[in-house]
């Protein structure tokens, strides 16, 4: 039997970096058109959001040069704020670091890895650092940077200074791969850009393609969306180690001021509220018979509180007892009494988290990127208004529904997470899930397969549920999936009266034609029983045809609008 320090001997402590370099495929760098498209969009994220937080109009330039056999070097650009040195190599060479990992904030990136997993993918395929042109306005700073795995840090192995007499602001980035693929597949870069488009009508974005070709996907919009605003977490959505670690942190000086000052929907009144239902839960406890103790649970679940308190003796005591703990200094919180403040949350009513830090597209702007990129002959969008989910996480669902016109047979699901494409996964997103939940015949789309339907789906939240470390998939969240399913039905029912509308005008254009068909041969049996002109008997007909179906179509007109 081998002894422990034997099985000890290999024990090493792993960091992140490291962690990540072994399991790429966690970030989503599987496959090698996957891999390449995932490279740009970590990149074309970042820049996204550095433009829309320092109110830019996003210009963005992406090039693929390919080097060689599955080797190429990808080149993103963009007009944002630029990057103070200081910061470069965190934010290119340090995972779980960045500027909202740590906030209660909307954004495309949630998790701090991104960037940093791009360059480190680069590096363990090629060997290279990444390349890093960069200002704020000032003096061009130009740099290479590379990941030190061992110890989770950036570090630059060259740098030079350049003037900037233009006054430049912006950063660029070249990353050299090995082991990828270019392919103008639906998971590739140009149909992911394509895609960022469409969801991001404010931006300006170009892509240059291994063999020199240039697309443009021009902004249709020259508004740019009010950064997001940090909130502050819903009692609802909290566990005891968040309680306890923001009391640690918190400079307030009482509980009661953290709880108040830290929390969103907690005011004076409810923490005397809170007094009240954690003193209730104590005296619960003390209780030997599981029968009555599960009464005054269910009672308590109900609101009944001041009821349940009044049925033991001396419950002003233990009601002091918390309320003096309410006053004591936050740091002194301890994890048994974080413990008590969640549990009584449970029971307490809160209005529902405030929902001005979320951004979602807008309808108007979703139909701007629709018709922008597809150029459809129907187009409609929904943005459903905004909901919490696991209880205090504030989400909101939108729905873009285009239909005809220059879009190809056959049904397209165009999945985002607070604007970024999902091009992988599909099978296990909620959106998935809630799109083919849809009964589209009772839509007057018959065949959905054959339709030239494109569906829109973006869930937008401080949280996006997501189902894995690559970002790609949504979780199957009851509250996510039902609002997605409201949205969808609110768009098909519009589909739905156009639809109606258009078959209702194909009708009248076929039985117009069966009438004036027969035309000319009631013209000429008038003209031999009356004597008139076969001439003048026809146009009066043809006339009258035409006076009678426009009035139709005037009358169908005005219903529906």
């Amino acid at each position: 039997m081998a002894e422990a320090s034997q099985l000890f001997k290999e024990f090493k402590i792993q960091s992140v970096s490291e962690f990540f370099r072994r399991n790429a495929a966690m970030l989503g760098y599987t496959g090698k058109v996957r891999s390449l498209t995932t490279l740009v969009h970590e990149a074309v994220t970042n820049s996204l959001d550095a433009c829309e937080e320092a109110g830019i109009p996003p210009y963005i330039r992406v090039e693929i040069e390919e080097l060689g056999r599955e080797h190429y070097k990808v080149v993103v650009e963009d007009n944002g704020p630029g990057i103070p040195e200081k910061y470069i190599t965190h934010v290119f060479g340090k995972m779980l670091a960045g500027t909202k990992a740590h906030r209660n904030i909307q954004s495309r990136g949630q998790q701090g890895i991104g960037i940093s997993g791009a360059v480190m993918f680069a590096q363990i395929t090629s060997g290279k650092a990444t390349r890093v042109i960069t200002s704020t306005g000032d003096e061009i700073i130009e740099a290479w940077v590379k990941i030190d795995v061992d110890k989770n840090e950036g570090k630059i192995v060259k740098k030079e200074r350049h003037p900037n007499p233009d006054g430049w602001h912006g950063t660029r980035i070249e990353l050299e791969v090995k082991n990828v693929k270019y392919m103008r597949s639906k998971q590739g870069v140009y149909w992911y850009l394509k895609l960022t488009a469409i969801a991001n009508p404010h931006a300006h974005i170009e892509l240059i393609e291994p063999d020199g070709r240039l697309i443009v996907f021009p902004r249709s919009s020259e508004e740019v969306p009010e950064p997001p605003v940090e909130m502050k977490p819903h009692p609802k959505g909290v566990l005891t180690d968040d309680v306890y670690r923001m009391a640690k942190k918190t400079k307030r000086q009482s509980v009661r001021r953290f709880l108040i000052g830290e929390f969103s929907r907690i005011s004076d009144k409810k923490v005397d509220e809170l007094v009240e239902y954690i003193a209730a839960l104590r005296l619960i406890k003390t209780v030997e018979d599981k029968k009555v103790q599960e009464q005054l649970y269910e009672r308590l679940m109900k609101g009944e509180v001041k009821a349940v308190l009044r049925s033991f003796r001396g419950y002003t005591k233990v009601v002091k007892q918390v309320a003096k703990m309410m006053e004591k200094p936050p740091e002194k919180l301890t994890w048994h009494e974080a413990e008590e403040i969640v549990e009584a949350f449970k029971y307490m009513k809160f209005l529902a988290p405030p929902t001005h830090g979320l951004r979602p597209i807008g309808e108007e702007n979703i139909e701007k990127g629709l018709k922008g990129i597809l150029k459809p002959e129907f187009v409609t969008a929904v943005t459903r208004p905004p909901k919490v989910y696991s209880g205090g996480i504030p989400f909101q669902v939108e729905v873009g529904l285009a239909y005809g016109g220059e879009i190809p047979s056959g049904f397209e699901l165009l999945r985002y997470a607070n604007r970024v494409p999902l091009l992988f996964d599909a099978g296990s997103c909620v959106t998935t899930q809630a799109a083919r939940s849809i009964d589209w015949k009772r839509y007057k789309v018959d065949d959905l397969d054959r339709t030239p339907l494109v569906l829109m789906i973006n869930v937008v939240s401080v949280h996006v549920p997501y189902t894995g470390t690559g970002k790609q998939s949504i979780a199957s969240v009851d509250e996510i999936y039902n609002e997605i399913r409201l949205a969808i039905m609110d768009a098909a029912r519009r589909l739905q009266t156009y639809l109606s509308g258009k078959h209702r005008r194909l009708y009248q254009v076929k039985r117009k034609k069966t009438f004036e068909k027969y035309v000319p041969e009631i013209a000429r049996a008038l003209s031999v029983l009356t004597g008139e002109p076969e001439e003048k008997i026809r146009e009066y007909f043809l006339n009258f045809i035409e006076s009678h179906f426009a009035s139709k179509e005037a009358v169908e007109v005005s219903e529906n609008a």
